[in-house]
């Protein structure tokens, strides 16, 4: 990567959270930025932080193009794409209605694979880094949260792909997870399902979105912390694929993986025993 004060980033979703603290840092760093609002009204407060502020729905295939032919003429081309734009919908699987888990799969993932699409061929002329925000989410299923969970899980494993795709070009992938942070995330951003079955009351399955509100303004992760971390890792020279965020992610992950290696261990010898019997 070239020095920050040359990079020029684009990042989804810069009106709160993530998004917005990771785009003051470049700018204060000498970074170029451009980030994206859905509200006119949101542009003016960017644009005096010296955030090149983009109008911009993920989930319209036509502005979307639109945006990217305009960010790249605009800024001479984009070294950095940091998809960061999303939201939370919580409630037990069997509450969800179709639409419901259609809405957060259509910003969650769908709109990060058009974005995404957009931009690679840019990035294959020069290089460059594709930084994809997860969660703790992609990598372990809460109750409650399924359709989020279901989400994160596809980004993460449209961006292993990626990541293999893109490496002969020069480009990498970064796959960020991060853990609760105080943010808009568990408030403002979160959805909760329309619909509710009673027998789920008084557990995480359906309490999840009132636990979460409890929750919002107490989470241990410091936002501009963690946007300082992905900076970090792009510019280091080891980047990872995957950054885990928060204490509470590292310590998830890494009991997900142990459970995972556990079962692998324990069924080893039925796994291994379905191929064809030697002739």
């Amino acid at each position: 990567m070239t020095s920050i004060k040359n990079q020029r980033w684009f990042i989804t979703g810069v009106s709160t959270g993530f998004g917005r603290e990771l785009a003051r840092l470049l700018v204060s760093q000498g970074a170029t930025v451009a980030g994206t609002v859905r509200q006119q009204a949101q542009m003016a407060e960017l644009e005096a932080e010296g955030i090149k502020a983009i109008l911009l729905d993920v989930n319209d295939a036509q502005q979307v193009s639109g945006v990217t032919t305009e960010v790249e003429k605009r800024m001479g081309g984009v070294d950095v794409v940091v998809n960061n734009a999303g939201f939370g919908m919580v409630g037990a699987i069997e509450a969800l209605s179709d639409d419901e888990v259609r809405s957060v799969m259509e910003t969650n993932f769908f709109g990060v694979l058009k974005v995404t699409q957009a931009f690679i061929p840019g990035l294959r002329a020069h290089g460059g880094v594709i930084v994809n925000i997860s969660s703790m989410a992609g990598q372990i299923g809460f109750a409650g949260t399924g359709a989020y969970c279901a989400s994160k899980f596809a980004l993460e494993g449209m961006s292993e792909a990626l990541a293999e795709e893109l490496a002969p070009f020069g480009v990498k992938v970064l796959i960020v997870e991060p853990g609760a942070f105080r943010t808009d995330f568990s408030g403002r951003s979160i959805r909760g399902a329309n619909g509710s079955v009673p027998v789920y009351a008084g557990m995480q399955a359906g309490e999840a979105k009132k636990m979460m509100a409890q929750y919002h303004g107490h989470e241990p992760g410091d936002p501009v912390k963690a946007a300082q971390a992905i900076i970090d890792a792009v510019n280091s020279e080891n980047m990872p694929l995957r950054l885990a965020l928060g204490e509470d992610a590292v310590l998830g992950i890494e009991s997900k993986l142990q459970k995972l290696r556990q079962d692998m261990e324990d069924w080893r010898e039925v796994s291994v025993a379905t191929a064809f019997s030697a002739a």
